[in-house]
Parts: structure tokens; C-alpha cells; sequence
């Protein structure tokens, strides 16, 4: 290709694994398939037509096939060159030149080259809230717990498949770029659950890095450990290192997008346990410590994929969970990246607080979308006092069982923040208020409480407990079992769900939230605010005289204060 038209020349002359695009590629991605689903029209071409037919494409045609897609089935193949048939099979010398298609003399040959078209998922680079990215992200945050799925995962010789469904390959390198539509994000997903595609022109699909060893240096196996291929550019698994943390990184023209994976294995719980405050070194603050070694162990890995494939995209980070903190970090380490100017945008899924008031304060610019199941109890941990310093705390759980005296207090001192601020929430809150319909059917409404007593209610309904000091390791473990922190069951339909009724209230000029629902969810509102007077009353009750007068200055009747204003804003 010679000529000047955007995105080919920035693919050509970028400075990694610059592409080797022909005219006939281009010509293929500029024209679209004849049925919507990408799938061949069967031809009958009678004699006086044709005297051969077959169906081609352009990777049949050029010498460097390494970055277009595998080829879809057909049923008119090109017969294949005696030459290169016998090197392959290791009768004769390799003919790694030797590309086309057989074409016999005096005979009229119709060649049908297949567009080269993709599908992306659609995506809103608009700082508001969006409910198209509140259920697309929801999809590729669960796209995040998923293997990479390359074949050979590691050393490469001459090529690589993406074969395995659901994996992070399979799903952009295969389906997507084979202009076909995925439905996988988990392995155990029954349920079918689409992302919003859009038909763009092949080059403009997330991209999944070519692998050929003969055009890129860096690709060889005589590498070894620096050798670089598609799972080591796009997939980052520190399970070797110990973080066990997980992510995925792809681009196109106008977005970078970056989801990371929440708590899947031991290794997981172990850093959600490990609630330690330490500095935030890249910003300012304090960050809880697991959340923050994950942090700094996939810090290099997406810097090294910025410094190459960045251009100015709008970078989109989501996680769910764990994943969901780690996101937090990483956008806000990224935003302050010294002259990169990177624009951030995030979509957490019930995330736990991984900061304090100083960090959060300090991320104030960031713009973060944070989406909360209202039956999850993650999102309430860890709560605001913990400061869990793990070398106090499992040294006092052992020795309580021998001396519960000094065990109880060296247990206490190690959940307990004496000093510095409190962990605090980032980012304006979404919030999944359940409800159930007349008809018995359970329904969720998306709204924005501004109230953290609302979320904190399902970790108590969790615990089981009224108290102040939860077990970690108990809670974590409840955590990862609970179907309402789950992503299949829970967050993806109920995203899917506040789609539709959104596109549905644009339609019918309606409200986002009917009376009815306004009915149910004010009548929860109310038992609440119920519940805190009693509280308040009980408290009191134990309050000495000369101190009593005092209670609408006591956090319980602020915090009736504030779900009043909750309900105002609903």
C-alpha cells in the first residue's frame, strides 16, 4: 500500500511491529460483506460463466499473514502449489516465498477475495455515566478472569492459535476478528450473553499483536526469556511471582482498554486479608497493602504496552472486585504519570475500598464509575477503621487460643487503625437497589444513593453479625461464594437489564424509575432509617445524663440524615 490514508500509514510507520499492509488488504477492509453475518453466499457459476471459481483471501495472496485473520471455512478452495505442498509436508526445500494461488493457463478463473471486516464492542469515551459501558465492561471484567487461551501459551516457534472458548485470544484474535460475535466470558456461563458489536474496517478492531518470528526480531524463540509474543504483550499472570495478579491490555484508534482480574485463587484471599496500610508512592495517600504489591507487579507490564501502542487513545480500565481496587490504583498511578497526559476513564464492579480519605481526596479528577450490587458485602470491606497488619494480627489469632488475654489484644491491635486516615471509597457510586415486583419477579433499579450505609448493610447481613470486628478470613471466604457478588449471576444481567430499560425510557419518553418501583424502594429506605433510630435509642439508653442532648451529632442520626437526602436524590 503506497497511499496516505489513516489508519494504514500510523500501522506501517508506528514503532512496534509496524505492519506490512498491501493495496489488496485495504481494498478488502473498504468493502462489506453481501449478508450482515459475514457468512459466504454459496455461487453456482454455470460453464459459460466460469471455467474455475474459488474463494480466496487475502492472506492466501501476500507473503506476511501473520497480523490477518485464519482462514474461515470454505467450500471453493484454491488448490495449493505443488511446490509448497511437498516442502510442507518435508519432501523438498521450505519456500517460505512462495505465496498465491495456482492459477492454470487458458482457463477463465473467478477469484471471490472475502472483505476483511471485524467487529469491536462499542464503547462511550464520554466522561459521564453510561449504561452501554455500564453492561460492556461488566462483560470484559469477566473476560478478565479467563486464560489467554494462545497455543504454545510459552517459546513460540513459528506461529500461534487462539482455539480455547472462552479465552482472552480466542475471543478478540478469533471471534472478533473473524466477524463473529461471542457470547463467552466465563466458563461455566450458560446463559448467552452478547456484547454490542459494531462492523468497522479490519485494521480497526482491538488488536491482538501479530507473532512472525521472520519480520519481527523480538518475536524469535532464541530469545528465550525476553522473546516476545502475544500472551507476554497482551496478558499479564504474575502467578509465578507471587501476587497472582491477573489482566488484560488491548487497543484500537480511539481506545486503549485495560480489565483486571478479581479474586480468583488462595493467593487472592491472602492479599484481600492483608489490609496494611502503606504510602501510595506515585500519587499521594495511603493504599491498602495487598491491593498495592498487585498494583506495582503489573505497573511495568501495561507502562511497556502504553509506551508502544499509545497514541493518544481515551484508556478505559475496569475490574470487578479485586479487580476492581487494583484498577483504582493503577488509573490513579497512570493519571499522574509525568508527561504522558494519559486520559482515564474507570468502571469498578464491587470493588472494595482500597485507600484512604488522602488518596481519595488527591483522585478527586479521576473519573470513576463505581457499580454496587446492593446485596454484595465486598464493597463494605475493609471497613473504615481496619488497618489489618498481618504480622500482629496471625501471631494474636495463634496465641489466643492458649492465652486469650494478650491473643485478644494482640488480634484487636492488628485489625484496628489507631493512626492516620480512614479507608474511604473513590469515585461516585452506582448503586443496584433490588426489588421485588407484584408478580414475583425480582427486578433492580440503578441508582446514585450517596450513602455508603446502604452497601454496608449487606456485609453485615453476610456476617451474621451486629459487631464491630469482623473475621477476615471468614468474610473473604463468604465473599467469593456469594452469588450476589458474582458476575454471570448478578452484575452482567442486572447491566444488561438497566440497558434496556434506559434505551426503553428513550423510546416511550418515560422515567428511568417508575412509581411503583419508587414505592418498593422507598419502603426499604424507611425500614432503614427504622432500624437506626431503634439503634440510636438503645445507645442512648446507656448514654449518661449529662451527655444526653447531644445525638443529632452522633454518626447514627447523621447517618439518617443522609439517607433522607438518599431519598430525596432517588
Amino acid at each position: 500500500y503506497s497511499g496516505s490514508e489513516k489508519p494504514y500509514t500510523d500501522l506501517m510507520t508506528r514503532l512496534a511491529y509496524k505492519l506490512p499492509i498491501t493495496e489488496l488488504q485495504v481494498r478488502a477492509e473498504q468493502t462489506r460483506f453481501l449478508r450482515a453475518n459475514g457468512k459466504r453466499v454459496e455461487r453456482s457459476l454455470s460453464k459459460n460463466q466460469t471455467d474455475l471459481f474459488y474463494q480466496v483471501e487475502v492472506r492466501d495472496l501476500v507473503r506476511y499473514a501473520a497480523h490477518l485473520p485464519r482462514i474461515v471455512s470454505r467450500t471453493h478452495r484454491p488448490p495449493r502449489h505443488a511446490l509448497k505442498m511437498m516442502a510442507d509436508l518435508g519432501f523438498g526445500p521450505p519456500q517460505p516465498t512462495l505465496v498465491g494461488v495456482v492459477l492454470f493457463p487458458n482457463r477463465h478463473t473467478v477469484l471471490e477475495v472475502r472483505p476483511l471486516r471485524a467487529l469491536r464492542p462499542m464503547l462511550s469515551i464520554e466522561d459521564q455515566f453510561c449504561a452501554l459501558n455500564l453492561y460492556q465492561l461488566a462483560l470484559m471484567s469477566t473476560l478478565s478472569y479467563c486464560d489467554f487461551g494462545q497455543e504454545p501459551p510459552a517459546k513460540p516457534i513459528d506461529q500461534v492459535s487462539f482455539q480455547r472458548d472462552p479465552s482472552v485470544g480466542h475471543f478478540f484474535a478469533d471471534r472478533l476478528s473473524g466477524y463473529q460475535e461471542p457470547w463467552k466470558v466465563d466458563a461455566k456461563q450458560v446463559q448467552h450473553f452478547y456484547p454490542l458489536l459494531e462492523e468497522v474496517p479490519y485494521s480497526l478492531r482491538f488488536e491482538i499483536l501479530p507473532f512472525d518470528p521472520e519480520l519481527y526480531q523480538q518475536n524469535r524463540s532464541e530469545l528465550g526469556e525476553e522473546q516476545e509474543h502475544p500472551a507476554r504483550l497482551h496478558f499479564f499472570d504474575d502467578e509465578k511471582d507471587g501476587t497472582d495478579t491477573q489482566a488484560f491490555i488491548s487497543h484500537h484508534d480511539e481506545v486503549i482498554i485495560i480489565a483486571v482480574r478479581g479474586t480468583a485463587s488462595g493467593v487472592d484471599i491472602l492479599r484481600d486479608v492483608n489490609a496494611h496500610q502503606v504510602n501510595f508512592i506515585d500519587g499521594v495517600g495511603k493504599a491498602h497493602e495487598g491491593f498495592y504489591q498487585a498494583y506495582q507487579a503489573m505497573h511495568d507490564f501495561v507502562r511497556r504496552y502504553l509506551d508502544q501502542f499509545y497514541t493518544g487513545q481515551r484508556i478505559v480500565i475496569c475490574g470487578h472486585s479485586l479487580g476492581g481496587a487494583i484498577a483504582l490504583l493503577l488509573a490513579e498511578g497512570l493519571r499522574r504519570t509525568e508527561d504522558t497526559h494519559y486520559n482515564i476513564l474507570l468502571y469498578t464492579y464491587g470493588a472494595p475500598r482500597a485507600a484512604d480519605s488522602e488518596f481519595t481526596d488527591g483522585a478527586s479528577a479521576l473519573v470513576h464509575h463505581r457499580i454496587v450490587n446492593h446485596s454484595d458485602p465486598v464493597p463494605s470491606v475493609p471497613a473504615p477503621w481496619m488497618n489489618t497488619t498481618a504480622n500482629i494480627w496471625i501471631p494474636g489469632a495463634v496465641v489466643l487460643f492458649s492465652n486469650p488475654a494478650p491473643g485478644g489484644l494482640l488480634f484487636a491491635l492488628g485489625l484496628v487503625r489507631l493512626t492516620g486516615n480512614p479507608y474511604q471509597h473513590h469515585g461516585a457510586q452506582q448503586h443496584f437497589m433490588p426489588i421485588l415486583l407484584p408478580d414475583g419477579t425480582r427486578s433492580s433499579v440503578l441508582w446514585t444513593p450517596g450513602c455508603e450505609s446502604i452497601e454496608d448493610a449487606a456485609c453485615k447481613r453476610a456476617l451474621r453479625l451486629n459487631g464491630d470486628m469482623p473475621d477476615r478470613a471468614n468474610l473473604i471466604k463468604q465473599l467469593v461464594q456469594s452469588a450476589h457478588h458474582s458476575m454471570v449471576v448478578s452484575y452482567i444481567p442486572a447491566a444488561w437489564a438497566t440497558l434496556r430499560r434506559w434505551q426503553q425510557t428513550l423510546d416511550t419518553h418515560g422515567t428511568l424509575v417508575t412509581a411503583r418501583e419508587f414505592e418498593l424502594i422507598d419502603e426499604a429506605l424507611f425500614t432503614m432509617q427504622h432500624q437506626l433510630r431503634e439503634q440510636r435509642k438503645k445507645l442512648d439508653l446507656h448514654r449518661p445524663a449529662n451527655q444526653r442532648g447531644y445525638e443529632h451529632h452522633d454518626p447514627l442520626s447523621q447517618e439518617v440524615d443522609r439517607l433522607k437526602d438518599s431519598r430525596d436524590r432517588l
